[in-house]
C-alpha cells in the first residue's frame, strides 16, 4: 500500500507481480487461511491464531509503510488505512480471546484486496 516501495509480507507466486498485486496475493492467502481455520472447533485454533497472527504483521507491515517518508498516498488514504490497521489488531486480540468471530476481518480483507484492484482474489 505504498506507492513507491515494494515490501515483502511474504512469498509470492510471481516475484514480478507489480507491488499492489503482490499485496493482494499475500493478503487474500492469510485471509483464506483465516476463512479455512476459523471451523470453531478447538482443534483447528491453532491454526486459525498463526492465520491470525499473520494477518496482524501485514498490517503492522502496512501501518509501518504507511507512515515512511517515500509513502506517495494521500494524507486521508493514509489515516483511514492507519485507522483500520488499529482496528485489525485490537479485533485480531477479541477473536484470539474468543470474543468474536473472524468474519469481520475477513470482510475487511476482502474489501482490501478489491480496492487493490484484484477482487478476483477476495473470494
Amino acid at each position: 500500500m505504498n506507492a513507491h516501495r515494494h515490501h515483502s509480507y511474504g512469498s509470492v507466486h510471481s516475484p514480478a507481480k507489480l507491488p499492489r498485486a503482490a499485496e493482494a496475493a499475500v493478503l487474500a492467502q492469510i485471509t483464506r487461511r483465516i476463512a479455512v481455520s476459523s471451523t470453531g472447533d478447538t482443534a483447528s485454533f491453532p491454526r486459525l491464531a498463526q492465520a491470525l497472527n499473520d494477518n496482524r504483521r501485514f498490517w503492522t507491515t502496512v501501518a509501518t509503510d504507511l507512515q515512511g517518508e517515500g509513502n506517495a498516498l494521500p494524507p486521508e488514504l493514509k489515516k483511514n488505512l492507519l485507522q483500520l490497521a488499529v482496528f485489525v489488531d485490537q479485533e485480531t486480540s477479541r477473536v484470539l480471546v474468543r470474543d468474536t468471530t473472524p468474519e469481520t476481518l475477513i470482510a475487511i480483507n476482502r474489501s482490501i484486496i478489491s480496492g487493490l484492484g484484484e477482487g478476483d482474489l477476495a473470494a
